[in-house]
């Protein structure tokens, strides 16, 4: 994720769980060849149940995450009912799609809604796709190296925290955009949850 204007760097991870989703980062922000950020905020909670991730410009992605964020408290004031995961994805498509100049940023929304858990990416030019696993950022290849030797669709929230975990941290070895700590969100059918940092070391060191 960077504060310059080229679109690179970040690893980010989302899993489709048989009980939720989860969301997962590194913490690194970069600016050319600098870190410009040790500490770089790279999952929100949209709303109740939904999340997001996302690699790209800081910028842009702050602009984006106060618009869908107010879009889905009208969203709810209008229907009286929480927005679900697909609507929320829809939403965002339909602002990266109606810019002028289009927003350098990779989006992953993902969470729990009355259908169950589900998980979208989103590309700068607004397209919009379903998927069960999915990684963006400079770190991604090597990601889903280790999302695909060991996901299934039956996988547990609390599984998938560890593979989760286990692919951000391989993509930080060997990608030097990717780096600082990792945070994760685990999203269930009654909370958004950020994992503790004790909780994720606890992992990284019985993994490694």
């Amino acid at each position: 994720m960077e504060s310059g204007e080229e679109l690179k760097g970040t690893t980010t991870v989302g899993l489709v769980c048989n009980d939720g989703v989860v969301l997962a980062t590194e913490r690194r922000a970069s600016m050319g060849n600098l870190i410009a950020s040790k500490k770089a905020k790279k999952v929100f909670q949209i709303d109740g149940t939904v999340g997001l991730t996302m690699a790209g410009s800081v910028g842009d992605a702050q602009k984006l995450v106060r618009s869908i964020k107010a879009e889905s408290k009208l969203y709810k004031l209008k229907r009286e009912k929480p927005i679900t995961v697909k609507a929320v994805s829809t939403l965002m498509a339909n602002i990266l799609g109606a810019g002028i100049l289009p927003y350098r940023v990779q989006l992953v929304i993902g969470g729990v809604d009355e259908k169950g858990p589900s998980l979208f990416v989103l590309d700068p030019g607004g397209g919009n796709l379903e998927e069960n696993i999915v990684s963006t950022g400079s770190g991604s290849p090597i990601a889903y190296g280790v999302i695909e030797d060991r996901y299934a669709e039956d996988i547990s929230v609390e599984e998938g925290i560890k593979l989760a975990i286990r692919a951000i941290s391989s993509a930080m070895k060997r990608d030097t955009a990717s780096g600082e700590g990792i945070d994760v969100a685990k999203i269930t059918s009654d909370k958004f949850e950020i994992v503790e940092n004790a909780e994720v070391k606890e992992i990284l060191d019985k993994s490694s």
